[in-house]
């Protein structure tokens, strides 16, 4: 751990890489002109998901993963940690927009991701903290606990039996000192994992596989020709035959195809964490599950015990950036929100000190559903639109774009989000911003409508 949480949150460090403490990143690419058969944009969970699955495939296809920052700069070091088996933004969502049967397919496809995942870190032991201790979807108000009952009632339709419980106030109370709660959805098989280390240990992974990893290295433009794809990184230039763009968030800030640059736009999200609580703090909370939560307002909050012994809380209010720019790092009023709202749920709680508060961007797009697809021919993949739920997600994309690249036809590849019709942002940067305040207003007052009465903090 590093010494200093100040000097770690003014760094914009996530809780988990300032846990993590000291690190040597890779050297940068060297300049001059250099040449691959596949390029990866972007060492996150995506990337050096998709690297390592490609060299598995084929040992004699070289890979080579670039990234402006160190791995796991983005979501997959700053996550809340949660693997899950959530697809877009809600169940209701998707069906609405696409159909029961496509909404069968997608969660279908969420809890394999999560099995997958787990597999992965349990076959290869991964350094990943990872706990398999299922997970609740709450409900605070008379309102939002009629929403989860019609939640649950989709789910059990869409899944097989077993997946999903239902738990009253009185099954809430046995299990987690929680006053405020009137009912939760539970569902058994979904885990929580360390964020930074998983994506370290995933890097070492990679590189055992024969991919190369190039860190603090900016691609600042992107063409191509018969040739091949060309990616050039300053007084570096890479020519590729393939190209995986697995940059999410940040997709909009370089010189791409405009198919890309207008597929999502980031929204931010804020945690803190708690010191650590005693034994008597735990004994009076329960929580011996170590289930990790959620709860059912539309400006979600997520919450979860660490190893270490502390509570994570995140979510409620998002930060909207205008243009390109990447710089909402910190926001003191949402993480003032955010432990009011902690003290409300865990009244025995009320004096525990914050240990440390960070922020970070998801990869949000219009139609609220995440996609893999291809930019202008087969050559070039990108993948986005998380949702901020990818921790699962992004792993099987992982082996779903290594059949891509291969070429292979398989039940991955036949998910439907692989090419689909997309809504594009609107152009230009006022529309989305606009766009996207409107809605982030229009949930809070849904929020605001479903909880008054309720005493807050």
């Amino acid at each position: 751990m590093y010494a200093d949480a100040a000097e770690s949150m003014a760094l914009n460090r996530s809780f988990w890489q300032h846990k993590y403490g000291a690190y040597v990143p890779n050297g940068a690419l060297p300049g001059g002109d250099h040449r691959t058969d596949v390029l990866i944009i972007g060492a996150g969970y995506t990337g050096l998901n998709t690297a390592r699955e490609i060299r598995a495939d084929d040992p004699s296809v070289s890979v080579m993963v670039i990234d402006a920052h160190e791995i796991g700069f983005g979501a997959s070091g700053r996550n809340g940690g949660f693997s899950m088996t959530l697809f877009g933004v809600e169940p209701e969502f998707t069906a609405l927009r696409w159909g029961k049967d496509r909404t069968r397919q997608a969660q279908a496809y969420m809890q394999q991701a999560v099995g997958y995942t787990r597999d992965l870190i349990e076959r290869e032991n991964l350094d990943s903290d990872y706990e398999h201790t299922g997970m609740w979807r709450l409900a605070y108000s008379e309102k939002q606990e009629k929403r989860l009952r019609k939640t649950f009632d989709l789910l059990r339709d869409i899944t097989d039996t077993g997946r999903y419980d239902y738990l009253d106030r009185n099954h809430l109370r046995q299990k987690l000192n929680i006053p405020n709660a009137r009912a939760a959805i539970f569902e058994p098989d979904t885990g929580i994992l360390d964020p930074c280390k998983h994506v370290r240990s995933l890097k070492r992974l990679a590189e055992a596989a024969g991919a190369e990893i190039f860190e603090n290295t900016p691609a600042t433009r992107i063409s191509r020709d018969g040739n091949g794809i060309t990616v050039e990184t300053g007084d570096g230039r890479i020519t590729a035959d393939r190209l995986i763009l697995a940059t999410n968030a940040w997709s909009h800030t370089f010189r791409a195809p405009k198919r890309l640059r207008n597929r999502q736009r980031p929204v931010w999200t804020y945690q803190i964490v708690t010191e650590p609580l005693t034994e008597d703090e735990w004994a009076e909370l329960g929580w011996q599950d170590r289930m990790s939560i959620e709860d059912n307002r539309q400006l979600v909050h997520y919450l979860r015990i660490t190893k270490c012994g502390r509570i994570t809380i995140g979510g409620g209010r998002v930060g909207i950036e205008y243009g390109t720019g990447m710089n909402l790092w910190h926001d003191d009023s949402v993480w003032t929100d955010l432990e009011k709202h902690f003290r409300w749920m865990f009244p025995s709680l009320g004096d525990k000190p914050i240990h440390y508060k960070w922020g970070g961007p998801v990869s949000v797009n219009l139609d609220m559903t995440p996609e893999i697809g291809f930019i202008g021919d087969e050559r070039m993949i990108f993948a986005n639109g998380c949702i901020g739920h990818g921790v699962s997600l992004t792993h099987l994309n992982g082996r779903l774009i290594a059949d891509l690249v291969a070429g292979r036809e398989t039940e991955l590849t036949a998910f439907w989000i692989v090419n689909r019709k997309a809504i594009p942002n609107p152009p230009g940067d006022l529309m989305p911003y606009v766009a996207a305040k409107a809605l982030e207003g229009t949930l809070k007052s849904i929020d605001w409508w479903e909880e008054r009465g309720l005493k807050q903090a």
